[in-house]
């Protein structure tokens, strides 16, 4: 069912209800602008509700560490005007050898200590709890990360924007064409003086010669979820030596690669996996897991059980407990080797935003941000 309170033309169309297009309806929204979303599904279904719910502010470099403060402030304004769950608990990095905690030191070293508060072995294993890892050598605390919890975050923001005057979301309706402010749906016409599209690994389908271009792939990950272990209350995401060949941060540290050799040289599956092993716990006490990748033009249904297995038992490992998984699922997202956000005029009153790397739940207030400031 619809519920739109914006009647007939709008000043803003954002296609797409995922974090991305929700956050920049905000952000319009704050500043003023009519807005009307327009979403295929009935609710948000896509990698904004398949992820850790972890806003990685530390980890990002370059121009986009800057993105991604300015998405910390629109988070906690969105959670402030919405009521949703968003604690400012940080993340806290793993270190299980010399190497990984080398890491942590350089980006100490860069960041300085209100960023990046290194740990020691007993600090670390105190703030995992129960008996961790004996293997655990240091760690560190990130203390501008948020978290929010996936599963709800985006439902709780299209539903607080729905009853806001001047904003309305056109559940259900398929985008079949976009032209001159114009966008043509399943369920008829609609106009704005802007259109912006935020559809993510799905804007192949839209405008394929811009995907072309950039080679926009989709990159699968498997995830689970297990209950946390008794008096495990942590909020805040963790991460492991893996993350450190994941994210720009720790993979701008000189030490970075001696970590990849590192982890391959005794988990060369780890590696074969794309793997970032990490974690983090859900209001409910519940543990989101994972996660491998794969990427592809068109991603298969099938996931490997025994990626799930080696990532489960590896966290596992770090807490030092078995993990009895519940649920597991696929999460998809863009993918690009040529640029981490892709934000394109297509037209001039027609503009693509689309995360092509995998970090569209930290980026996604700061982004659009930026882009309803240069309307």
């Amino acid at each position: 069912m619809n519920t739109s309170k914006a009647s007939g033309r709008t000043d803003l169309i954002v296609v797409g209800a995922g974090i991305v297009g929700l956050a920049h309806a905000f952000e319009a929204h704050r500043k003023g602008y009519t807005v009307r979303i327009i979403e295929r599904d009935a609710r948000p279904n896509g990698a904004s509700i398949r992820n850790f719910g972890h806003c990685c502010i530390t980890a990002q470099d370059g121009d986009l560490l800057d993105t991604a403060y300015r998405s910390r402030e629109g988070w906690l304004a969105a959670a402030k005007a919405v009521g949703f769950w968003a604690p400012e608990a940080g993340a806290y990095v793993v270190a299980r050898s010399a190497a990984e905690q080398t890491v942590l030191e350089e980006l100490n070293s860069k960041r300085g200590n209100d960023a990046v508060q290194l740990l020691a072995a007993g600090e670390i294993r105190s703030v995992l709890g129960g008996t961790p890892d004996p293997a655990i050598v240091g760690g560190a605390h990130l203390p501008a990360d948020l978290r929010v919890d996936p599963r709800t975050t985006a439902g709780e923001i299209a539903d607080w924007l729905q009853k806001q005057s001047g904003v309305g979301i056109e559940w259900n309706t398929s985008v079949r064409d976009i032209r001159d402010g114009t966008v043509s749906t399943s369920r008829g016409e609609f106009h704005a003086e802007k259109v912006l599209v935020c559809v993510g690994h799905d804007m192949d389908h839209l405008f394929p010669e811009l995907a072309a271009r950039y080679q926009v792939q989709r990159c699968a990950l498997q995830m689970a979820l297990a209950p946390a272990p008794a008096g495990y209350t942590l909020d805040s995401a963790v991460l492991t030596g893996t993350s450190m060949t994941r994210y720009d941060g720790f993979t701008a540290m000189p030490g970075a690669e001696a970590v990849r050799r590192e982890i391959y040289g005794h988990s060369p599956e780890l590696i074969d996996m794309v793997a970032n092993v990490m974690f983090t716990r859900r209001p409910d006490g519940s543990l989101i897991l994972g996660d491998s990748h794969v990427y592809g033009q068109t991603i298969g249904p099938f996931q490997d059980e025994w990626w799930t297995t080696r990532l489960v038992d590896e966290i596992g490992r770090i807490l030092g407990t078995r993990l009895q998984v519940t649920q597991r699922w696929q999460g998809v997202y863009a993918s690009s080797p040529l640029t981490s956000l892709l934000v394109e005029d297509v037209e001039p009153r027609t503009k693509v935003v689309t995360v092509t790397s995998g970090i569209g739940m930290t980026m996604s207030f700061g982004i659009a941000a930026e882009t309803i400031a240069s309307l």
